[in-house]
């Protein structure tokens, strides 16, 4: 979104082949420790950019390939500065300090023909986690399992990166009609990879995002909007994620406030076995 032995990049723990490790192949910069040279792909391209989850799961790649990583990932915030275009970009990625558990990070991704200015900025940290009591306050909502759900087909001339998942919608998809009749905001959802792919930290980071803008459910009215900032809370371990497989995630979201041109989105990704693997909450601006 170096490494302790329970958890490796995304590119040893499934086949190079799959477009997620095609788009996340960041090569090291004899530049400077954890300055990365990575490329844009266009199976994850978006309206005017790449997705957004693309690129949190970029950024998270280059922590977990950096050399004196501690831990697995805890947290990731990436504030959405400007558009990447097509072509090649620089991630860097900063260990500001490490303590006995955690380790806190400072990212950036730039990009030629920007100035040199920082397109991207970001920041994360990864923790030792050791076995403590545990208990979930929010279970997974009893929905139908992802066999009694039709997946959806991307329409023809729909931005690319629709089909580089499989979502197989179950309440609160995008409104049929755009007449302004909207009256919530709730959104569930099974999702995964296509084609299948283990589930390992990058994935669920950009899976986190898949949901489209929670202002046109709320509105049933398909305004300009974009992402300004997105954390993602990780709160399953390596082994959790390796049990996951490719199974299905049931993600939920919500907007909880849409105020000025701006609304927050929260989310909750399950595994197929009710286990939280991540939350998520991001600000959205909006215009009118």
């Amino acid at each position: 979104m170096t490494s302790s032995s329970s958890t490796s990049s995304s590119a040893s723990s499934s086949s190079a082949t799959h477009p997620l490790d095609e788009a996340l192949q960041l090569t090291a910069s004899s530049a400077a420790t954890g300055q990365y040279e990575g490329q844009t792909h266009p199976g994850y391209w978006n309206m005017v950019g790449p997705f957004g989850g693309i690129t949190a799961a970029t950024l998270l790649q280059a922590v977990l390939q950096h050399p004196d990583r501690l831990g697995d990932p805890l947290s990731l915030t990436v504030n959405y500065a400007g558009a990447l275009t097509a072509g090649a970009f620089t991630v860097q990625a900063t260990p500001v300090r490490t303590n006995r558990s955690t380790q806190h990070w400072t990212l950036s991704i730039l990009q030629a023909g920007a100035d040199g200015a920082q397109v991207v900025t970001a920041t994360a940290v990864t923790a030792v986690r050791r076995e403590t009591w545990s208990v979930g306050d929010v279970p997974m909502p009893q929905v139908p399992p992802p066999a009694e759900q039709k997946a959806i087909v991307a329409p023809l001339g729909a931005v690319e990166w629709l089909n580089r998942y499989e979502m197989r919608p179950i309440a609160g998809f995008i409104p049929r009609t755009w007449d302004g009749s909207g009256d919530h905001s709730l959104t569930q959802l099974w999702m995964r990879d296509t084609p299948p792919r283990p589930l390992d930290f990058v994935a669920l980071s950009a899976l986190a995002d898949v949901f489209f803008p929670r202002v046109w459910l709320r509105r049933a009215r398909q305004v300009p909007a974009g992402t300004v900032s997105i954390t993602v809370y990780f709160h399953a371990t390596a082994e959790q994620l390796q049990a996951t497989g490719t199974g299905f995630l049931l993600g939920q979201a919500r907007g909880q406030e849409f105020r000025n041109g701006f609304f927050d989105q929260t989310v909750q990704l399950w595994n197929e076995a009710g286990t939280m693997l991540a939350t998520s909450h991001q600000i959205v601006y909006y215009k009118e």
